[in-house]
């Protein structure tokens, strides 16, 4: 894979996590020293980036060759890139798809950016983070929580409406944050949070993990290729690509990534997953709610 074809795919906390089984003591080192402040950590000079990991500075040549860069500069300007997107709002995405936008009409132009988010999105999903994914949402004996943010919170209640149905114990935490201490305090050791944090990411939810997680549970994000903060608190993570020409990231990706993870915790345990849809649909014939059809 060419440097920048990386560059426009892949992040570079997505690399050394692919290289990582590959990188000696030392280099594992400065991967972790790197992504406990990720990407800041990486956007000094070699030499502090060396001192700040405690290796040298060697090290740091030889790991971000390993990575695909042709060097240091390389990678540290992917890293700036990464920042800027990062912090890129909607009026700043908005000129940079004016100015690079083909003149193929929008729809087209939307559809094949879409269709490569989702590509990009499936590309990178862990199976075996997925699978584990399920198996902690399928957990009827311990509690989920979903919660998202000012954008993400439409999912969020997208999935607890759907995990509401499948199995017991869902909770929808609001979106104020001045609301989640009382949900925290019913928090449990081996409870569940669902997250979802995209750019810009929210500092509130960041605490909200931590918070989560100093009282054993465990914390799934849904974040895009960028990645949150909340990476290094989440296990697993998913990272699901959004850049659209529009001002706005898209979402599609990140919805097709849900409903795959509905799909397998329906599965998992199916014939309670089937008692419970039964059960419903007797509650809802007695509420004459929907109308039925002969």
């Amino acid at each position: 894979m060419s440097e920048e074809t990386q560059e426009n795919s892949e992040t570079v906390r997505e690399l050394i996590r692919q290289h990582y089984d590959a990188l000696t003591q030392s280099e594992r080192k400065l991967a972790q020293s790197l992504l406990e402040n990720y990407p800041a950590s990486g956007l000094a000079s070699i030499t502090i980036v060396a001192d700040n990991a405690g290796v040298s500075t060697p090290t740091v040549a030889r790991m971000v060759q390993k990575l695909g860069f042709r060097g240091f500069p390389q990678f540290h300007e992917a890293l700036r890139r990464e920042l800027e997107a990062q912090l890129s709002g909607p009026i700043q995405k908005r000129e940079l798809w004016a100015s690079e936008a083909p003149e193929s009409h929008l729809l087209n132009r939307f559809a094949d950016a879409v269709m490569s988010n989702m590509r990009q999105t499936l590309r990178h999903v862990d199976t075996d983070g997925f699978e584990k994914a399920v198996s902690m949402l399928s957990q009827r004996d311990s509690h989920l929580f979903v919660v998202g943010g000012r954008i993400t919170r439409a999912l969020a209640e997208y999935a607890f409406t759907h995990m509401q149905a499948i199995r017991p114990g869902v909770t929808h935490m609001t979106s104020s944050a001045a609301t989640w201490p009382h949900y925290v305090v019913d928090m449990k050791e081996g409870d569940v949070l669902l997250l979802f944090d995209i750019r810009r990411y929210e500092t509130n939810l960041e605490r909200l993990a931590e918070l989560a997680s100093s009282r054993g549970v465990q914390v799934i994000l849904i974040t895009d290729q960028w990645g949150s903060p909340i990476s290094k608190i989440a296990s697993p993570v998913f990272s699901c690509w959004g850049e659209i020409p529009s001002a706005w990231d898209s979402n599609i990706a990140t919805i097709m990534f849900l409903e795959a993870l509905i799909a397998g915790v329906q599965a998992e345990d199916w014939p309670q997953t089937r008692e419970r849809f039964e059960q419903l649909d007797e509650i809802f014939d007695l509420t004459r709610l929907y109308r039925k059809f002969s």
